[in-house]
């Protein structure tokens, strides 16, 4: 079975719904969301989407009580979990997913999964630890790395691919920069959130 991973859409209605066009033409039977909705209406997308969704919590996921009773919701084609992490069976494939790039390597290494995805950086990643695949689709806003993409992973092979979306629109601009890089103001450098 294919399944589609991405992560941290961010209010990005242009790239999701690219993705969402773009991800037909793999025959995917799945879509797991790994966090980072930051409203309602990403929920709703999603939800509405003809291949069904898994989703976990992100940091930056707005209203959690809306996008839940959206989930839960007759119509919606979209489940989400507790936590900002997850573990899953498919196909045969155990599989865990998270948000936090933290976890990503210590799940792979406890040998008990065949695949770990994570988000929250925004940067697309492949990696292996003996047998299991870590995977990073990278982000679906654009915001942080001005590229859009997912990733395709196959139960079959245990083998993911990233796949950049087409036509995708960022706030990555050179005047965004700019003003980034001249502002006094600075963020907290937690481990966990750096933005």
């Amino acid at each position: 079975m294919k399944i589609a991973i991405i992560a941290d859409i961010h209010d990005n209605f242009h790239n999701l719904i690219l993705f969402l066009k773009q991800v037909k033409q793999y025959d995917v039977k799945k879509i797991i969301f790994l966090g980072d909705f930051m409203n309602n209406g990403i929920a709703k997308t999603l939800a509405d989407s003809e291949i069904p969704v898994i989703a976990i919590w992100g940091n930056n996921d707005g209203d959690k009580v809306a996008i839940t009773k959206t989930a839960l919701s007759e119509q919606s084609n979209m489940t989400i979990g507790f936590e900002t992490y997850d573990c899953l069976e498919i196909d045969n494939r155990k599989i865990f997913i998270t948000h936090y790039p933290i976890l990503a390597k210590p799940m792979a290494k406890s040998g008990d999964f065949d695949a770990v995805f994570y988000g929250h950086n925004h940067k697309k990643n492949q990696d292996k630890i003996n047998d299991c695949i870590i995977v990073n689709p990278g982000e679906i806003s654009a915001h942080k790395t001005g590229k859009a993409s997912f990733a395709i992973y196959d139960t079959k092979t245990n083998t993911s691919e990233i796949i950049e979306i087409k036509e995708t629109i960022s706030t990555r601009t050179k005047e965004a920069i700019e003003h980034f890089e001249k502002m006094k103001f600075s963020l907290s450098k937690s481990r966990t959130h750096k933005y």
